[in-house]
């Protein structure tokens, strides 16, 4: 049922290349879910979120010092420097964290593209005056665009890139609610390949794909245990060797529910509400969508989010996850522990490079599960 979707992502390089030849279109890559991706499709064009694929290279030192980038970041330029998105047309960077600054910055001078654009998005989501402000720089990426493709985004063009999203977002979270069952329809894995395999494909062709799915998903039946069920949080999360071992390699059962990830339920959680001002509507979509911990300040919304999530997916232990040197999630993480020890859930924190001990970390998600034999 899934398997569609895992397919395109492992060949997610020859799909873009597939659908550049197939329809003359431009494909352009962004690093972080802050990038609007509405006005790039009223333009006619394929944003492809540009992720890693866990393979180590030796060009990044050159640019980024291995004790200071992100893994996540350094994973990601790597394979740019290698070769791996050639067929990139431009790239698009909104503004969030340093590291995937440095790694667009990079890539901008090193890998000259046709197009490249660092979007201001503000620093805070909570401060006075910052829908207004994004519109405005919206407006500009639009105008930068328009210049680019040589032509006028229109209203009606923008209407359809926001009614793409919006119906991709909606169809993802309804497949979701299926993990909410006691015996979840849908893995963690499976999840995982569904909501990244639409940040490198076209929506249209990913929404149909998924229609498909919950046609057939009421009737599925899943012979398995789902035993402890586990949520992720973290940022960008990509592997997915990493789940596969918690679903299906552990001695004890155990079914990733839910998740709070920038490839997950953030980044599918709201859409865009349509108002005359469509760069309006993009702005208030982004400003209150749920926050990464870069932008969750000075309030902190991100907690009561997590915890509408443990309640809503009824999540036994979590799993909180760290890209090496990050500093932002690093900093939250420590206040979701104190958090989730106050609610008495298990909870372990592991600390992800561009490749992990993945017989290390199975040991010690192990040893979590048994603590949780007691209460599930």
């Amino acid at each position: 049922m899934f398997e569609k979707f895992s397919e395109i992502l492992t060949n997610r390089h020859e799909y873009a290349r597939d659908w550049k030849k197939r329809t003359g279109g431009k494909v352009v890559g962004f690093f972080c879910s802050y990038a609007p991706e509405e006005p790039l499709k009223a333009a006619g064009i394929l944003p492809v979120r540009i992720i890693g694929g866990h393979k180590s290279s030796d060009k990044v030192g050159k640019y980024i010092a291995p004790n200071i980038g992100c893994s996540f970041c350094r994973d990601a330029l790597g394979r740019g420097l290698e070769g791996d998105y050639d067929y990139l047309d431009g790239i698009v960077q909104g503004q969030t964290c340093l590291h995937t600054g440095e790694a667009f910055w990079v890539w901008q001078k090193h890998l000259p593209v046709k197009f490249s654009y660092f979007l201001a998005v503000p620093h805070s989501t909570q401060t006075i005056g910052r829908e207004e402000y994004l519109a405005v720089e919206y407006a500009k990426f639009k105008t930068a665009l328009e210049k680019w493709i040589g032509k006028e985004i229109t209203n009606e063009d923008l209407d359809r890139g926001i009614e793409s999203y919006n119906t991709n977002r909606q169809l993802i979270r309804q497949i979701f609610e299926f993990r909410q069952q006691d015996n979840p329809l849908v893995t963690g894995s499976e999840a995982l390949d569904l909501a990244l395999s639409g940040q490198i494909m076209d929506r249209d062709e990913h929404n149909a794909m998924m229609k498909e799915v919950l046609k057939k998903l009421p009737d599925r039946k899943m012979d398995r245990d789902p035993g402890t069920r586990i949520m992720i949080i973290g940022s960008v999360n990509t592997d997915r060797e990493f789940m596969h071992m918690v679903e299906h390699e552990c001695d004890l059962p155990a079914t990733i529910v839910i998740d709070d990830t920038c490839t997950g339920i953030r980044y599918n959680f709201n859409d865009v509400n349509p108002q005359e001002d469509r760069l309006m509507a993009i702005s208030l979509r982004y400003n209150h969508r749920p926050p990464c911990p870069n932008k969750d300040w000075p309030r902190r919304r991100r907690i009561p989010f997590i915890k509408h999530l443990i309640k809503t997916y009824k999540v036994d232990a979590v799993i909180l996850f760290n890209h090496k040197f990050c500093q932002p999630h690093q900093l939250d993480n420590a206040v979701i522990e104190r958090e989730m020890k106050a609610m008495g859930i298990p909870t372990l924190t592991l600390e992800f490079d561009i490749r992990i001990p993945i017989g290390q970390f199975r040991t010690r998600v192990e040893a979590m599960l048994e603590t949780t034999m007691d209460i599930i």
